[in-house]
């Protein structure tokens, strides 16, 4: 009998990541609308993360340049870089840490070699469609889906 794999994903998106590409996202449309940096909290309301999870991740992003923080009353975070500059890898591999491939031993047998040569050719693959896809790409989407589907309030 074989498993119905339509709902298969090989690649998890982790709750660290999810959060990171919100807070950018979250960022890039503020900064469209204000030129005043957004709080921790008012982030973290927004999309329903958890605050201490999100200054972990915000800290990541900082020591990287990727956002700047700003201190005083009126204090929070911007984004440091514009938005076309920042790739989806980028942010994977800061927040979720950069992995090292395995090293294949050193004598292996065809069977190894067959299956790290995809893996190889995977992860290359995943690298060059997630370096080519930039934070402003991702926001365009979202501005576009926004536009198309407006929300009405009575």
């Amino acid at each position: 009998m074989q498993s119905d794999l339509s709902n298969y994903i090989p690649i998890e998106l982790s709750s660290k990541i999810e959060y990171a590409f919100l807070t950018l996202l979250e960022l890039v449309s503020h900064a469209n609308r204000s030129y005043s940096p957004l709080t921790i909290t008012e982030i973290a309301s927004k999309h329903a993360i958890p605050e201490r999870y999100l200054e972990q991740i915000m800290t990541v992003l900082r020591r990287a340049g990727l956002v700047r923080s700003y201190r005083g009353s009126r204090g929070g975070y911007a984004l440091a870089r514009e938005p076309n500059e920042i790739t989806l890898f980028e942010v994977i591999a800061l927040v979720d840490g950069e992995r090292k491939p395995r090293e294949l031993e050193s004598t292996p047998n065809l069977e190894r070699q067959i299956v790290y040569k995809v893996w190889q050719n995977l992860n290359a693959l995943s690298r060059k469609f997630l370096t080519d896809i930039t934070l402003q790409d991702l926001y365009q989407e979202w501005d576009e889906n926004q536009r198309s589907n407006p929300m009405y309030y009575i």
